[in-house]
């Protein structure tokens, strides 16, 4: 039963590629209404697609809506930066049995990262530790 919970609440916290697009357009766009974010799209998507998309995301609780007019108006009740966290913890987790340690030798087995660019962002770590 205990492990239901936190399946349930990762589903709830992670986004689909869809979700985060749209979201991204809410981001950038600040509160808008489903022409706009269809308009804020890349991809073409019918205007019935990018509704059920937020009222998904509504019912995640990532969106906020009010009534404007004859139409409802989105607001994102979650930052960028709070939903890439979900979206790398929820990673770490899967993928990487929870250890970011597992997660960084990874990227250097993959030849994605090389020690040399880990120790600049170490630096740049460290320096900015000193400015706070």
């Amino acid at each position: 039963m205990e492990k239901r919970e936190p399946m349930a609440k990762r589903e709830k916290d992670t986004l689909t590629k869809l979700e985060l697009e749209i979201m991204q357009v809410i981001w950038r766009q600040g509160a808008s209404n489903v022409t706009a974010v269809q308009a804020g799209l890349e991809q073409q998507l019918a205007y019935t697609t990018v509704q059920t998309m937020l009222n998904i995301l509504h019912r995640k609780g990532k969106l906020k809506r009010k009534l404007k007019g004859r139409a409802f108006e989105y607001r994102a009740t979650v930052t960028e930066a709070n939903a890439s966290g979900h979206a790398l913890r929820d990673l770490v987790d899967r993928m990487f049995g929870g250890s970011s340690e597992e997660l960084v030798m990874s990227l250097i087995k993959s030849r994605q990262i090389d020690a040399k660019r880990i120790a600049e962002l170490s630096k740049r770590l460290e320096e900015k530790g000193s400015d706070q």
